[in-house]
């Protein structure tokens, strides 16, 4: 069985482990990044880059590399109107550019080159096909993890920290008796393709979300195909399975007619992607050797796309505040929850608006209450422009948007 030692073991190569993992390395401690498939070669998964990442990203000096990567641009986020129009409720126009737009690079292009960039420095090393299956433990501490690769060979890896970035489902939060506080969410989505014809190919598109009674369809715009999200009632994926492919075709053309041109491009059920959604948090962070940051600390709704860049504003507060202890040798219990008390009240924030949301659109509409907002969004909206200032400001750098620590710059 293989035995090894780093400082920093992170299990998971998503955002917040290769982020992490990048930022380690440039402070010169050794991090050694466990990913348990192949390659980052995963669709429908989170897409979305906000401003404080692509901010970020130039204070690493990697603004310039990560904007030759193909990519497509949200603009405005609007609603429709009971009036058959819309209502812009996120001008991002009203941002200071060159932060004044959504980024949408498909998740693999990025974790790739934040793994490129990574492993120039050379404390950095990323194994594929290496899964985490456990935790090791000196006493109450935890001194490492164990692994399976994809061969099947089993290993251990002692750390003087362990990070777990494995997700909503991480397997060390559980080996940890971690548990996270559910939030009831109302709905599940489905994800899939459809394709953007050439006229479409504008740069910069607006989100529409299109509401049906208890269905909601949302079209994210990549580079030459649309990435669909249907939303309706938590628990309904077996029966919408059992109704086939023909009905859900016309589920999505009564929604967005605009695609009925192509919605023979969903040619089965196992077009659709399902996530079950979550929203959870956990109520500590950490163990004496272990701390959990993204999803694997709070996992969260779709609603706003924030996930991804909750989770690397994690790792941005972690590599800063855990960097020093890392190079000492010794990273206690005080240092883990200082993560923990910076990054909480920017995750709580914006967990409490996605519950809203949920209560005020998907709720409400599941329930035949009302199909969209409440009309008085629409009037403060056109009566006081100056609010679409704010949904942007929010989606795009949060409530807490963290910087490059000064090791780290380029």
């Amino acid at each position: 069985m293989e035995t090894t030692t780093t400082t920093t073991l992170i299990a998971g190569g998503g955002p917040a482990g290769m982020m992490l993992g990048l930022l380690l390395a440039r402070a010169g401690v050794e991090v050694t990044v466990l990913e348990k498939h192949a390659d980052f070669n995963r669709d429908f998964r989170g897409d979305t880059v906000h401003a404080s990442t692509i901010r970020l990203m130039d204070e690493l000096g990697l603004g310039e590399g990560f904007r030759a990567m193909p990519q497509s641009r949200l603009g405005n986020f609007e609603l429709p109107a009971p009036d058959g129009g819309t209502v812009v409720l996120g001008d991002f126009a009203t941002l200071r550019p060159p932060y004044d737009y959504i980024a949408m690079v498909p998740q693999w292009d990025l974790l790739d080159f934040l793994a490129t960039a990574a492993g120039k420095e050379p404390g950095f090393t990323l194994r594929h096909d290496t899964e985490v299956t456990g935790l090791i433990r000196e006493g109450d501490r935890v001194a490492g993890a164990t692994f399976r690769t994809a061969a099947g060979e089993e290993g251990e890896i002692r750390a003087t920290l362990t990070v777990a970035c494995d997700g909503r489902h991480s397997t060390l939060r559980r080996a940890a008796s971690l548990v996270p506080k559910e939030y009831p969410v109302p709905f599940d989505t489905w994800w899939f393709r459809l394709p953007r014809h050439a006229h479409e190919q504008e740069e910069i598109a607006r989100l529409i979300p299109r509401i049906r009674g208890d269905e909601v369809l949302l079209g994210l715009v990549r580079e030459t195909y649309y990435q669909v999200a249907y939303f309706t009632r938590k628990g309904s994926d077996a029966r919408l399975r059992a109704e086939g492919v023909e009905r859900f075709r016309e589920r999505v053309a009564g929604l967005a007619p605009q695609w009925a041109d192509r919605v023979g491009h969903i040619r089965d059920m196992d077009d659709l992607h399902l996530l079950d959604v979550r929203l959870n948090r956990l109520p500590r962070w950490y163990r004496d050797g272990l701390l959990c940051i993204g999803d694997a600390a709070h996992a969260m709704s779709p609603a706003g796309g924030m996930g991804i860049n909750l989770a690397v504003q994690d790792a941005a507060a972690a590599a800063r505040l855990l960097a020093g202890p890392l190079r000492s040798g010794r990273v206690t219990v005080a240092d883990l929850a200082r993560v923990q008390r910076r990054r909480w009240w920017p995750m709580t924030v914006i967990q409490r608006a996605q519950r809203v949301l949920h209560r005020v659109i998907f709720e409400a509409a599941f329930e035949g209450r009302r199909s969209g907002p409440p009309a008085a969004v629409f009037f403060l909206v056109r009566r006081f422009p100056a609010l679409r200032g704010i949904l942007p400001r929010l989606i795009a750098f949060g409530p807490r948007p963290e910087h490059a620590p000064d090791f780290a710059r380029r």
